[in-house]
C-alpha cells in the first residue's frame, strides 16, 4: 500500500480550501429553477443556463437583506452576488448567495430617472402648475383595479370618516403592458363625465378630485405610473389629483406630476376627509355636551317635583292669595274712615285713588286665582298617582324601579318582581 496517496477525505478538504479561497466573491447570471422556502427562513434554489447548473441557497439573515426574494419565480433571470461553500460530506459545493438582483431591474431604474429628468425640465413637476385638493370634497373619483384591497381600504376610510363623500369608481388594470392605456383610458372618462355634468348645470355630480392608486408591488408591479403619455394626461387634467401609489417608499413619476403625493391608498383617504372628520368630532362633541345638559336638566325638574307636593304648592299659594285680601281691607277700612272725615275738597281724588287701587287689587287676586288653577292641573296631571289611575303600573326589582325594556331583559329568571297600581301591589316571576 502506498501511503503518499491522500484518502478521500484529504482530498475533498483540499478542494474545499482551493475553492473556497479562490471564489470568495463571485458574481454569476443565470435563470432561476426549484425555487423553495425552508421553515428555518433559507432558501434554495438552483442557477442554470442553456449548458450548466448550479446549486445555490440564501440564508436567513441574507434573505432578510434580498426582500425581492419573495418575488422571484422559477424562470427569472437574475444576478447573483456570493462565495462558493464546498460540502465535505458529499463532495459538493454550491454558492452561497449574498445579493440578488432580477436582470432588468437597474435598466428600469435608469429609465425612471432619464423620464424623470425629461419631464422635470418640460415643467411637469413645477408646484405653479398644481391645483389645489379641496379640503371637503363632495365626489371623489378613484381609479384603480376592480377589487382591489388599495380599493376597499380606501372605501372603508372614507365611509368611516365622512358625512357627504360619494366615491365614484373608474377601473383599470393597473399592472402590465396594457396597464398605462387602460389607466389613461380611466381618466378620459373620468374626465368626460365631469364635462358632461358641468355642462349641464348638474354641478352636485361633479367631480371634486381625481385619485390614481394601487397597492404596493415591485418595481415592474408599479411601472404602469411611470408611463410618459400617461403623465402628460395627469399634467393636462382639469380636475385636481392625488397620485396613491405603493407604499410609503415607492415614487412612480404619477406622484410627481399629480396635484399631491399620498403616500398610500389609506393616507390619501384620511387627507380627502380630514375636514369632514373635524366636523362629525365637533358634531359628536356638541351632542354629548347637550345630551349632557338635557339630563342635568331633567334631574334637576324631578328632584323639585319629587320634593315638592301639591298640598305644600297650594298652601304657598293661599299665603299669598290672603296676604291680598289683608290689603284689600285695608283700603276698604282706610276708604271707610276717610268717608267719616267728611273731607269734601279732597273727597273726589280720594274716590278715585281707592276704586283704581280696588281696581288693581281685584284683577291681582283674579291672576293669582289663575295661576294657582293652572299650577293645581300640571300637578294633578304630574301626579304619579293621577297616571297610575289610569291603568298605568311601574315595576321594581330589589327597590329599583325598571326604566326600560332593556332593563328587564337583564332580570334573571325566576326572579320576583313588584308591580305598582293605583290602589295596591302585587308580585309577578319572570319565566
Amino acid at each position: 500500500m502506498n501511503l503518499n496517496v491522500p484518502s478521500v477525505s484529504v482530498l475533498v478538504n483540499q478542494i474545499k480550501r482551493n475553492l473556497e479561497a479562490s471564489f470568495r466573491n463571485v458574481t454569476v447570471v443565470g435563470e432561476i429553477t426549484n425555487l423553495s422556502y425552508s421553515s428555518s427562513g433559507h432558501w434554495y434554489l438552483s442557477l442554470s443556463d442553456p449548458e450548466s447548473l448550479i446549486s445555490a441557497a440564501v440564508f436567513k439573515m441574507d434573505a432578510m437583506r434580498n426582500p425581492v426574494l419573495k418575488n422571484l419565480k422559477d424562470g427569472d433571470k437574475v444576478i447573483c452576488a456570493g462565495a462558493i461553500s464546498v460540502y465535505a460530506k458529499r463532495g459538493t459545493f454550491q454558492l452561497i448567495i449574498k445579493r440578488i438582483t432580477p436582470v432588468g431591474k437597474g435598466d428600469l431604474k435608469e429609465q425612471f430617472e432619464l423620464l424623470k429628468k425629461k419631464l422635470a425640465a418640460e415643467g411637469l413637476f413645477d408646484l405653479e402648475s398644481k391645483m389645489p385638493i379641496p379640503e371637503m370634497p363632495k365626489r371623489i373619483a378613484v381609479i384603480t383595479a376592480k377589487g382591489a384591497a388599495a380599493l376597499q381600504d380606501f372605501l372603508n376610510i372614507v365611509d368611516r370618516r365622512s358625512l357627504f363623500c360619494d366615491v365614484l369608481i373608474s377601473p383599470a388594470l393597473v399592472q402590465g403592458d396594457a396597464a398605462p392605456v387602460s389607466i389613461r383610458k380611466a381618466l378620459e372618462k373620468v374626465i368626460r363625465y365631469d364635462m358632461k355634468h358641468r355642462e349641464a348645470g348638474n354641478l352636485d355630480k361633479c367631480i371634486d378630485v381625481i385619485v390614481l392608486t394601487r397597492g404596493g408591488g415591485s418595481l415592474e408591479d408599479l411601472w404602469a405610473f411611470n408611463d410618459e403619455a400617461l403623465a402628460w394626461d395627469i399634467y393636462n387634467c382639469p380636475i385636481p389629483t392625488i397620485s396613491a401609489v405603493g407604499h410609503q417608499v415607492d415614487f412612480s413619476i404619477s406622484d410627481f406630476v399629480a396635484d399631491l403625493r399620498a403616500e398610500t391608498p389609506s393616507a390619501a383617504a384620511e387627507i380627502l376627509t380630514n375636514k369632514q372628520k373635524e366636523i362629525v368630532e365637533r358634531l359628536e362633541n356638541n351632542k354629548r355636551h347637550l345630551k349632557s345638559a338635557i339630563q342635568s336638566k331633567v334631574q334637576k325638574h324631578r328632584y323639585e317635583l319629587s320634593s315638592a307636593t301639591p298640598a305644600k304648592i297650594l298652601e304657598k299659594l293661599w299665603k299669598r292669595i290672603s296676604l291680598f285680601k289683608s290689603r284689600l281691607e285695608n283700603c276698604n277700612v282706610l276708604k271707610r274712615k276717610v268717608e267719616l272725615l267728611s273731607l269734601s275738597e279732597s273727597q273726589y281724588e280720594l274716590d278715585i285713588l281707592i276704586n283704581s287701587m280696588m281696581t288693581n287689587i281685584k284683577k291681582l287676586i283674579e291672576k293669582k286665582s289663575r295661576d294657582l288653577q293652572l299650577q293645581n292641573e300640571l300637578l294633578t296631571a304630574l301626579n304619579p298617582k293621577s297616571i297610575l289611575s289610569r291603568g298605568y303600573a311601574y315595576t321594581e326589582i330589589d327597590g329599583k324601579v325598571l326604566t326600560s325594556f332593556k332593563d328587564f331583559t337583564k332580570v334573571e329568571k325566576d326572579k320576583v318582581l313588584k308591580l305598582h297600581f293605583n290602589d295596591g301591589c302585587g308580585e309577578v316571576k319572570k319565566i
